[in-house]
């Protein structure tokens, strides 16, 4: 983020449901970076060979969560905004592409 020049972000933001990797305050985004191996990448999980029922019971349980904090975020007026970590390390500049859109396209919440 700082070396595409990009501000106004937190990171790891305590204070916002699902402690986004950034937070962008004013344009109400949350970003996460999901981790293939915990949150179940469709294109990188492998699932282990040992204790196989506690690690598909363990991404299933994450992924719900990612679900929930999105419906969530969502409902208190946020935009939830996610990257599988193979993207980011694959594509920097996509990820940060879209960060730029979605941060450009969104206006600030405003209660009514």
């Amino acid at each position: 983020m700082v070396r595409a020049g990009i501000r106004g972000w937190r990171m790891n933001a305590a204070d916002i449901e699902g402690r986004p990797d950034f937070f962008f305050f004013e344009k109400k985004l949350a970003v996460f970076i999901d981790g293939c191996f915990w949150h179940g990448c469709k294109k990188c999980y492998r699932r282990p060979k040992s204790r196989q029922e506690y690690w598909d019971w363990k991404v299933r349980r994450n992924t719900k969560r990612d679900r929930q904090v999105n419906t969530l975020l969502t409902r208190k007026g946020l935009r939830p905004l996610r990257f599988w970590e193979h993207e980011l390390i694959q594509s920097p500049q996509r990820v940060i592409a879209r960060i730029q859109k979605a941060l450009s396209e969104r206006r600030p919440f405003q209660r009514t």
